[in-house]
């Protein structure tokens, strides 16, 4: 078991025991320690009162948390995932648990048909979409470029930006004035790492498409903007990375650790409501002292 800080900040701190998990994206139960997600510390204040909300990659990490968070300040969710039924499942089982209705939906956004029934569907619950959080990524990682190989880099675009541009295309028609787009972006947008050359390039463009798009979507009264974590304890970790990286994940921020979900999910909730009225085109660093802009 990885250890714990002796000071004020109990969160887990690296160096994490060995584990590999199976690509792409790994599972919560594997996880060791486990992820908070702000199961047991999150509390609402009703900022997201009867909006909707769809979530892409909500059956886990970052996205879980997201989930959690919007449910508990008043929004139906639309959980978009995998394959990874158990871990979306749980997800489900908070978002209803706080009260909230719940729309969980499988399939693999790489394609435009699967990304225009995810809106669909979410309109036809909840009767519209308020907020659409583009989070899902894929990732791979290899210290020599040569190793990408192309459907591996193919894959990063169409999950990574592809959908994003799908989902968010789909979703705008119908969203109402006073509604948002927020997309994870990375700080592997702004100072990127070798070798994860096909995800940071993905997250570059993202950063891009962010801006360029909140300067035409805000015509229709629709924020858009991106939140740019640094290393955030998820499954996507172990899944992609080698073993020695991991054992010191987040070690070199200058908490000493790794961000857990539930720290970001605050962005993403203040970013969704109405306290950000003033707030588009940007991209809101999380990256515990790193970011580079």
């Amino acid at each position: 078991m990885s250890t714990i800080k002796e000071d004020s900040d109990p969160r887990p701190a690296p160096p994490f025991d060995r584990q590999r998990q199976i690509k792409p994206a790994g599972t919560e139960r594997e996880m060791d320690p486990p992820a908070d997600h702000g199961e047991e510390s999150y509390r609402g204040h009703g900022l997201l009162n009867g909006r909707s909300a769809v979530i892409t990659g909500a059956d886990s990490g970052i996205g879980r948390a997201v989930a959690i968070a919007f449910a508990r300040e008043g929004a139906n969710v639309c959980i978009s995932y995998l394959d990874e039924e158990e871990d979306a499942r749980e997800t489900e089982r908070l978002v209803r648990e706080a009260g909230r209705r719940v729309l969980r939906i499988g399939g693999d956004i790489r394609s435009e048909e699967h990304c225009a029934s995810i809106i669909e569907q979410a309109i036809a619950a909840f009767g519209s979409i308020d907020i659409l959080v583009n989070n899902a990524a894929f990732q791979s990682t290899h210290p020599d470029p040569t190793e990408f190989t192309t459907e591996e880099f193919e894959r990063a675009y169409r999950t990574n930006v592809f959908a994003t541009f799908f989902l968010s295309k789909a979703a705008l028609g119908s969203m109402p004035p006073g509604s948002s787009i927020i997309n994870t972006v990375s700080i592997q947008s702004f100072d990127p790492n070798g070798e994860l050359l096909a995800y940071a390039s993905t997250k570059a463009a993202l950063a891009a498409f962010t801006r360029s798009l909140a300067r035409t979507a805000i015509t229709r009264g629709v924020r858009v903007n991106g939140v740019a974590p640094g290393p955030v304890w998820t499954p996507l970790i172990p899944s992609t990375m080698p073993a020695e990286k991991v054992k010191n994940f987040g070690s070199k921020t200058v908490f000493k650790r790794p961000a857990q979900p539930a720290e970001l999910a605050p962005i993403y909730v203040f970013l969704a409501s109405a306290q950000a009225s003033y707030v588009t085109g940007e991209i809101y660093g999380a990256t515990g002292g790193d970011t580079p802009i």
